[in-house]
């Protein structure tokens, strides 16, 4: 035997040769998926988190002097810091919810509305006040169930209504009218009138474009009109905060404040850490961080923020106008619509033009549970999204949904 020859060690070879091909197969993979996913959309994603980080970095020393009490000072960036660590923790959960396929990505969405209806009905038993309002549980980690029933939500009510295709007589609107009436009740026992109407635009677009009657959805419409008057005789907190957004008071102040801060930089901007009057805003780094990026960014920046909201939605419209799968359509179109719906309820709320709702500014405020689920939210948007550029698609989706429903018209 050769003394230079190596002696045969018996599975190492192979061993070798299996991890070869799983770094051969993670890199097709990975090439697969840079093909599929929407980059327009990622790339509009992460103009909007880097903008994020800016203003609650920003926004950070009016928060965490506000926060802070003679027994513990809270250091300026305090907010700033941990926004950081939830966005590297957000980012990791957006990437990899997109990588999964569509049908993972339902049975994700459908396992998470599941479990977080059931944490919702924990909220009232075992669920801690935070500024007034018991939305929290802690298990371990405190966090909302309602900020992750929202990707959830959008996807069972798109499978529950997906259904139809395969047997048309089944009441598919009677059982997402009931889950919605059942979540509504538990989200106004928390209070969370604003939730309750996020959630219920989505259900009212995903009702809208599963093919319901012209007649169906005036009666729908009658009725949302009807729950609305309701809430406002019935329900005291969807009364106060209206009347004080109507006629003065202490939301209709902090909501004055915050467009006053949003003003207060000009076109341009104080500069950064520069802003004076968001020194004096309650939840600068969260509710109203937008009024933050006025004052010290200026009003082009806040132009920018909207028209980069406005692009997110838009491509994605596009996206699905040749989907032919009618639950990837739906449940797109309803993680599309929580997104923007989100996003100008707090722009319109920092403009004097909503009452306030206590809802963050997604991929833009500061939140752990809110920052978390927005990621995923788009991560499963992504994944929902993804197709391959070079198949061609005879079916115009979104497009002949539309057509329909005009001709029905």
């Amino acid at each position: 035997m050769n003394s230079t020859q190596q002696p045969y060690v018996p599975g190492v070879g192979e061993r070798m040769a299996g991890a070869e091909l799983r770094s051969s197969s993670a890199m097709s993979e990975l090439r697969i998926w840079w093909r599929e996913v929407d980059r327009v959309v990622l790339f509009l994603v992460l103009a909007l988190i880097t903008i994020g980080t800016i203003a609650v970095a920003a926004a950070s020393p009016s928060s965490a002097r506000r926060l802070s009490t003679a027994s513990e000072k809270l250091p300026d960036l305090y907010f700033y810091w941990a926004h950081l660590r939830w966005q590297f923790v957000g980012i990791v959960v957006l990437l990899g919810a997109s990588f999964l396929s569509r049908d993972n990505a339902r049975r994700l969405g459908i396992l998470i509305a599941a479990g977080m209806l059931g944490a919702l009905f924990l909220v009232p038993l075992i669920g801690y006040e935070v500024n007034g309002a018991k939305r929290w549980i802690r298990f371990g980690l405190g966090f909302q169930p309602s900020e992750f029933l929202k990707p959830g939500f959008a996807i069972a009510m798109a499978w529950i209504l997906s259904w139809r295709l395969k047997d048309p007589n089944l009441p598919v609107l009677a059982i997402v009218t009931g889950l919605m009436g059942i979540i509504a009740l538990l989200l106004m026992l928390q209070p969370n009138l604003g939730a309750t109407i996020l959630f219920g635009g989505v259900w009212f677009v995903l009702v809208l474009l599963s093919g319901v009657s012209a007649k169906r959805i005036a009666g729908i419409i009658a009725a949302g009109v009807g729950a609305l008057l309701a809430a406002y005789f019935l329900y005291d907190n969807a009364r106060h905060r209206i009347d004080d957004f109507l006629g003065g008071g202490t939301a209709f102040d902090q909501v004055d404040l915050a467009q006053k801060t949003l003003l207060g930089g000009g076109w341009s901007g104080t500069g950064f850490w520069l802003g004076l009057k968001k020194m004096s805003l309650p939840e600068a780094h969260t509710d109203y961080v937008f009024s933050v990026i006025g004052e010290e960014f200026g009003l082009v920046l806040c132009a920018l923020v909207v028209i980069l909201y406005l692009a997110i939605i838009a491509r994605v419209l596009v996206r699905l106008a040749d989907e032919e799968n009618l639950f990837a359509l739906l449940a797109a179109a309803g993680l599309i619509t929580q997104f923007g719906g989100q996003a100008f309820i707090n722009i319109l709320v920092n403009l004097q033009l909503f009452p306030s709702k206590g809802m963050t500014l997604p991929l833009v405020s500061y939140g752990g549970s809110s920052t978390i689920a927005v990621c995923l939210t788009i991560g499963l948007l992504l994944a929902l999204t993804r197709r391959n550029p070079f198949l061609t698609r005879e079916t115009p989706g979104l497009r002949a949904l539309l057509s329909d429903k005009e001709k029905g018209a």
